[in-house]
């Protein structure tokens, strides 16, 4: 995915807003209720993007897929974040996105 994927899709999701509330370089992704589901830096490569998840799922990811990381300056226990590198599927990436999305009612 590129990050126009990336924004693409997180804007499909129902009454989801995007936004640079921390500068230029980071697209944030809120839902109708403000908050936030999704993190992408606009400066770094290859892509990476943070997402919320539950937190004993994230730890199964972070060791069975090594593009899958403690959330970079999140709290680490319920975000990760996903290096598009290539290793994971356009299917896997969607998935973690779509999974964020319902964390943050």
């Amino acid at each position: 995915m590129t990050e126009e994927d990336i924004r693409d899709y997180c804007l499909s999701k129902p009454g989801a807003t995007e936004g640079l509330p921390f500068g230029p370089d980071t697209l944030v992704f809120k839902n109708a209720k403000g908050k936030i589901f999704l993190i992408l830096p606009l400066d770094k490569r290859p892509i990476t993007f943070n997402v919320k998840c539950d937190p004993a799922e994230a730890i199964d990811l972070r060791e069975k897929y090594p593009a899958v990381q403690p959330g970079y300056h999140m709290n680490k226990k319920h975000w990760n974040t996903i290096t598009v590198d290539g290793s994971l599927t356009t299917k896997q990436l969607k998935t973690f996105i779509d999974n964020s999305f319902l964390l943050v009612k």
